[in-house]
């Protein structure tokens, strides 16, 4: 079966569980509706013990022989959005402010409240190699200062990063929009 016929969803999830390398020209991106919190914990968290969340009342359940639990497997400890910005802009669009207040909930869990990310801003190859690499790190931290002032995230989880046009998602369409995307990695030790 091709690549691109299996659906949106089922290529998220294979990214998730790590099936799928989440490399650039490989990862799926999330869009506005897409982005939700529980996506973001899977993607980005790290291996945590299999029933750590979820005890009843203080009880924590005990492996039996002495063992440890099993460990839920770590995200891929990646998610591309699509954040997206007017052209040549840094201001950030409605619809990508919902997108982000869906990330603030997520970054501010219990899942993910000890970790550090990098958020990685993206352009489109339009435009000179320098005025790319200023403009996506403008985009970074356009989204690291929403993210800090409406959601409360400490600045010193998130570091902003731009990577110009370096690594499209969409090699064959310089112009496409998934080109234009926010990155975010966690950062781990």
């Amino acid at each position: 079966m091709p690549k691109k016929s299996i659906p949106l969803l089922w290529a998220l999830l294979l990214v998730m569980a790590g099936a799928v390398p989440a490399h650039a020209e490989d990862a799926v991106v999330l869009k506005n509706s897409q982005v939700t919190e529980s996506a973001l914990i899977d993607a980005l968290g790290v291996e945590a013990p299999q029933g750590a969340m979820g005890a009843t009342r203080g009880f924590k359940p005990s492996a039996q022989g002495g063992t440890a639990a099993p460990r839920k497997p770590a995200g891929p400890g990646r998610a591309n959005l699509l954040i997206t910005f007017e052209t040549n802009s840094a201001a950030l669009t409605g619809d990508s402010q919902t997108a982000l207040d869906t990330v603030g909930k997520a970054l501010q869990s219990d899942a993910l409240a000890g970790l550090t990310f990098r958020v990685e801003g993206h352009a489109d190859a339009r435009g000179d190699v320098e005025t790319n690499r200023k403009l996506s790190q403008q985009r970074a931290e356009a989204v690291v200062g929403y993210l800090v002032s409406k959601h409360g995230v400490l600045p010193e989880r998130l570091v902003p990063q731009g990577k110009g046009s370096a690594e499209p998602l969409n090699k064959d369409r310089i112009d496409a929009p998934e080109n234009r995307r926010v990155t975010i990695v966690t950062i781990r030790g």
